[in-house]
């Protein structure tokens, strides 16, 4: 079985919904590590309930992302992480941990990439007024959301349709698209 470490810096519902599939044995892994950036963050929690150790930091205590990422490399070697999960994690990954796992970072995204990449993709779609968005999950590169897609699926957009409705549609998508591609992936 694999060793991944997941990490979030929010409430942690794609985290949860991962866990519970692992726990449900629909995924054949060990979740080994919880890393997180936000002190506050309720997925920290998610993870105590779970017996999921947790690698809390706070980015503004190293001289620089380099720094933080060495610390979390140790973390994840320590570990013996084979996989890295990024469940609303909002930072962009840098060259220390890309380096050392290479094609081994996956991601989900709020969007069809290439359309809407970075922050506010649901408020990008309900702009842009497009009748489709979804979801993507794709491996990590140096772009943001750029890297190479694994799996995308698509939903309509409503047209009396809020950016709360719609935020709703996508985490109800992700937490089943999410688990189904992690188990692809293993």
């Amino acid at each position: 079985m694999k060793n991944i470490a997941i990490f979030a810096s929010g409430s942690g519902s794609n985290f949860q919904a991962i866990v519970d599939a692992v726990e449900k044995k629909e995924i054949q892994a060990n979740i080994r590590l919880l890393v997180c950036d936000k002190q506050e963050a309720y997925v920290i929690e998610r993870a105590k309930q779970h017996g999921i150790p947790s690698f809390v930091f706070t980015a503004s205590d190293y001289v620089s992302k380099h720094e933080f990422e060495q610390a979390i490399l140790k973390e994840l070697q320590a570990n013996e992480i084979e996989l890295i999960i990024l469940a609303g994690y909002m930072r962009l990954i840098g060259e220390t941990l890309l380096k050392s796992y290479s094609q081994r970072i996956v991601n989900i995204h709020p969007s069809l990439l290439p359309q809407f990449p970075g922050k506010d993709a649901i408020g990008q779609a309900l702009t842009a007024g497009v009748q489709q968005t979804g979801v993507t999950v794709h491996y990590v590169d140096e772009g943001m959301d750029t890297g190479p897609i694994i799996a995308q699926q698509e939903i309509s957009i409503a047209a009396n349709e809020t950016k709360e409705s719609l935020q709703e549609k996508i985490h109800a998508l992700e937490h089943v698209l999410y688990p189904k591609t992690i188990k692809t992936i293993i």
